[in-house]
């Protein structure tokens, strides 16, 4: 059965309107680019967002510069901070519902992130939630050695709980790399959402156990897993 669910935030929890990859791409387009934001979602989205500079960069101009990624990300941080003080930020519908409904069965929620700390508790600031109340435990890039798509952050929730076996655990997320992080945990139930990054038709292509378009449709999927 399933004891642990692992959520990514943006796009699949929290309502964010893609503010952290329209900055990406604002960041990365004034260092002399012109990428498209689905461009920047295709190569970019779920991942710890240096890397995504990275994978952005060398996958369309096969540039590897890591002074020049150091400078976008800095220009990013900096444009980011002042996008969220202005931004409202919602959580995905029926984020708080399902989140109550997992808690009665006993099942755990935790929240993974490929921001930084930082963000992250941002996010969950303007959201009102809390740790211990809404969700049981935040996991963020800047908590593990490796990010997405490396299990690092299952790994990192499932230790801090006690859980060994990756068939107790599932994920969610609203892109590819989310579910190849699952995978690569050994979740057993590893699910993508149609509310974020990437759509339909490339969720598939990463062949999730399940694909959603409403946060309230994995309660009959965990409920399947016995």
């Amino acid at each position: 059965m399933i004891r642990m669910v692992v959520f990514d935030m943006a796009g699949t929890t929290v309502d964010e309107d893609n503010v952290v990859y329209k900055t990406l791409r604002t960041a990365i387009n004034q260092a002399g680019y012109n990428f498209s934001l689905d461009e920047v979602l295709a190569q970019g989205a779920g991942k710890e967002k240096r890397q995504a500079i990275k994978s952005i960069l060398q996958v369309y101009t096969g540039t590897e510069d890591d002074s020049l990624t150091d400078s976008i990300y800095a220009n990013f941080i900096a444009q980011l901070a002042d996008a969220y003080a202005a931004l409202n930020v919602l959580p995905q519908p029926n984020a708080t519902d399902l989140f109550g409904a997992l808690s009665e069965k006993n099942i755990l929620v935790v929240l993974n992130t490929g921001y930084n700390r930082k963000t992250a508790q941002s996010l969950v600031a303007k959201l009102g939630w809390e740790e211990g109340v809404e969700f049981d435990l935040l996991v963020t890039a800047d908590d593990v050695d490796k990010n997405r798509p490396n299990p690092d952050m299952i790994w990192f929730a499932m230790k801090h709980f006690g859980i060994t076996d990756g068939r107790e655990v599932a994920k969610v997320g609203d892109s590819i790399i989310d579910i190849e992080e699952g995978r690569n945990a050994g979740c057993l139930l590893n699910v993508g959402i149609t509310t974020g990054a990437h759509t339909l038709q490339q969720l598939q292509s990463a062949n999730p156990e399940g694909i959603i378009d409403n946060l309230l449709e994995l309660l009959p999927l965990v409920d399947a897993v016995k």
